[in-house]
């Protein structure tokens, strides 16, 4: 959950994680618990990614690229596409015949959104940011993310302000849902 580095460092690792996941999930013939299993381990790395780039990576593109309310709108656009797939996801039996190709599609989401940000966004924030300003975003970002939520909540305001105040209470009660029926523990 927390690499470590700079915000783009920090990020560029959890897409390599989910990228991995996602490797595992193409290669898991089976359906059942261990695919449900896998389900939520990747929903739950794509969710607190994605409020914790909406906490505090937009708002910083916003602030420091030019151009970036644009950019910013149009990842917070992506994680809302990501995150109703999730909730489809979550409410589906692993034996729904309809499940491969939702999961397809996630993959096919995530692929671009990270594409986007690895080749133009966090490219152009590197160039408008000191170093020291990357570095504390890492901080902020790896934050985040223990306090986010572990569930997709696509009715929830993806305001960076009502983020920040609410994804805290959101996560301490998916974290106890999570330790109750043991997800997200496989």
């Amino acid at each position: 959950m927390g690499h470590g580095g700079n915000v783009i460092d920090e990020l560029m690792a959890d897409h390599r994680e989910v990228e991995e996941m996602f490797g595992r999930l193409q290669a898991m013939t089976g359906t059942g618990q261990e695919l449900r299993d896998l389900i939520d381990e990747i929903t739950i790395e794509l969710v607190r990614h994605s409020v914790a780039e909406e906490q505090y990576l937009y708002p910083a593109v916003r602030k420091h690229v030019e151009g970036g309310d644009q950019m910013a709108d149009k990842e917070v656009e992506d994680h809302s596409r990501v995150e109703k797939i999730l909730k489809q996801l979550e409410k589906m039996s692993t034996d729904d015949t309809q499940i491969s190709p939702l999961l397809q599609q996630l993959m096919d989401e995530v692929a671009s959104h990270v594409q986007d940000e690895e080749s133009n966004l966090f490219p152009m924030l590197q160039r408008a940011c000191t170093p020291q300003q990357l570095d504390d975003l890492g901080d902020k970002i790896r934050r985040a993310k223990a306090m986010a939520p572990t569930r997709p909540h696509p009715a929830a305001p993806s305001s960076p302000t009502a983020s920040k105040l609410l994804a805290p209470g959101a996560g301490l009660v998916d974290r106890a849902r999570d330790f109750v029926t043991g997800r997200g523990k496989s």
